[in-house]
């Protein structure tokens, strides 16, 4: 039907926007894992999107909410906001922008709150029904709203919990050929853990780092009125770093974060039934959210060889002087039956009085890549910093 056909072009686009969609046609093998709102594993700030998407296990920072939130239990300052932009598949079109906005308070000693929003613009999309008549333009959005609330669990572990709604319109409840669309609306929750250990060796501080998020466990999203629903990207992060002082001005740290989303995997295995051979479905849509959780660990048709495929590897360097000038670099990769996504990463920071201000570019290792000059701009404020300079 029509209505599916343009709602199917425009998840389409949007597996394009996370890159999940770029394994080659000509690949053999190829088995991309995709799912609703991908928007959601795009890394909207720039010093993570400067490490090559690391984020689980590095220092705290106001952009937390999307990697880690339990890093907010060791942050150092009270409260804090965040704004980060990026202009998303510029190689391709030029009105597809991502948005994030991002603050945390401190109760107590112990205790952080935290919430952001993350919106996602795909441009103005002219509708037409199966004639070619105009059916008028739309702006298709999506947005994700979330709250957090981190608690310090020992001296040195803590947790996070963090609930989010999510919203897509990808129609703007246009009908076509009598079917009505809708946005489509989910509800999911993160949990984190984060540990961070300080030592002292050879007379040099240095901090070792590990983390975990579980984030996007929520319920399918479906934009009709039928009973086909999508899975959103239910997503597990891991990921590991080291700090280390080389002297009173200069220090560096490394990140290393593994991503698997726990959602089932397609199932590309042909059966044959009385009129020939037919392709199985995707997945089992009538799939409940948990079974597709733990069974993206096991129902790859390619055994375990192609489950760890679906493992994406991000590792990243930053470097302070005195921490007011940062520099980054980092790279991601993709399994190219899996989305194909290579890409180095650098970018550079600026802390200058309350203000820190940080953008990272993006470098595919292939040629007319989608996700080319990709920019990511960021700007925090730092309330305790304008407390002090108006004492």
């Amino acid at each position: 039907m029509r209505c599916q056909f343009v709602l199917t072009m425009l998840v389409a686009l949007l597996f394009l926007a996370s890159g999940k969609s770029f394994a080659q046609s000509s690949t053999s093998g190829s088995n991309v894992v995709s799912t609703a709102v991908p928007f959601l594993t795009i890394a909207p700030d720039s010093r993570a999107g400067a490490m090559g998407d690391a984020g689980a296990a590095t220092s705290a920072d106001m952009n937390s909410q999307h990697w880690n939130p339990a890093k907010y239990a060791f942050i150092e300052s009270n409260m804090g906001v965040a704004l980060s932009y990026s202009p998303w598949l510029r190689n391709l079109v030029d009105d597809i922008n991502l948005a994030y906005l991002v603050g945390y308070k401190r109760l107590d000693d112990q205790q952080v709150v935290s919430a952001s929003l993350r919106y996602f613009s795909l441009g103005s999309i002219t509708f037409r029904n199966s004639i070619g008549e105009d059916m008028g333009q739309q702006n298709p959005n999506e947005f994700a709203l979330d709250f957090g609330y981190t608690r310090l669990l020992s001296e040195k572990f803590s947790g996070s919990v963090a609930l989010r709604y999510i919203r897509s319109d990808l129609t703007g409840g246009a009908s076509f050929e009598n079917t009505e669309s809708h946005a489509g609306n989910s509800f999911a929750a993160d949990i984190a853990f984060y540990y961070r250990n300080e030592m002292r060796r050879n007379r040099k501080n240095s901090v070792f780092s590990a983390g975990i998020n579980i984030s996007n466990i929520g319920s399918k999203i479906s934009y009709t009125d039928g009973e086909t629903k999508d899975f959103i990207p239910a997503n597990l992060r891991l990921g590991t770093a080291y700090e280390v002082e080389l002297d009173n001005y200069n220090a560096v740290s490394f990140a290393f974060d593994i991503n698997k989303l726990l959602v089932p995997t397609p199932n590309t295995r042909t059966v044959t039934d009385d009129d020939g051979v037919i392709v199985d479905p995707l997945y089992e849509s009538d799939q409940s959210v948990v079974a597709g959780i733990f069974s993206s660990f096991t129902d790859a048709p390619g055994g375990f060889e192609e489950e760890l495929q679906e493992i994406n590897l991000s590792f990243g360097v930053e470097y302070w002087y005195q921490q007011q000038f940062a520099l980054r670099v980092g790279y991601f990769h993709e399994n190219e039956n899996k989305g194909n996504r290579k890409f180095l990463t650098a970018g550079a920071g600026f802390k200058l009085n309350v203000f820190t201000l940080d953008f990272s570019y993006l470098f595919p290792t292939q040629s007319n890549h989608p996700l080319a000059n990709t920019l990511r701009f960021s700007l925090a404020f730092d309330f305790d910093d304008l407390s002090k300079k108006r004492r």
